[in-house]
């Protein structure tokens, strides 16, 4: 009955979010409109697929009331080297949310966040 699941983040600035993920190693796959400002693009790495929708976009072609910012959902990127990738990504200007820290003795997290505020775990096995 279903297939292909993916996650949308909603952003008030859709380029800048593109931006973001293509420095994590994602890449574009589509795009609307094809030239011009973008009002949605898909990004893929390593077989998983996240949407970045224009805010403005699903509130007027679909009706929705979509939260421009904020911890709405978690983008979870796995890592064999959690500190370098935080220490990375916040050299970068991400927000610092949670230092590397062991978890259940098994695993190695650290939080930031992209630039519409959505939190971004990255994660390694101990």
């Amino acid at each position: 009955m279903f297939r292909t699941p993916q996650v949308v983040l909603f952003s008030a600035d859709v380029p800048r979010a593109v931006a973001f993920y293509t420095r994590l190693g994602f890449t574009e796959t589509f795009r609307v409109p094809a030239d011009g400002e973008p009002i949605h693009v898909d990004l893929t790495l390593d077989g998983y697929r996240i949407g970045i929708a224009s805010v403005r976009s699903t509130r007027d072609d679909h009706g929705l009331d979509p939260v421009p910012d904020g911890q709405r959902a978690a983008v979870i990127l796995w890592t064999d080297d959690t500190a370098t990738a935080w220490a990375r990504l916040t050299g970068d200007g991400a927000p610092a949310l949670a230092a590397p820290h062991p978890w259940l003795d098994r695993l190695l997290i650290a939080w930031t966040a992209d630039p519409d505020g959505n939190p971004i775990q990255i994660v390694q096995h101990l």
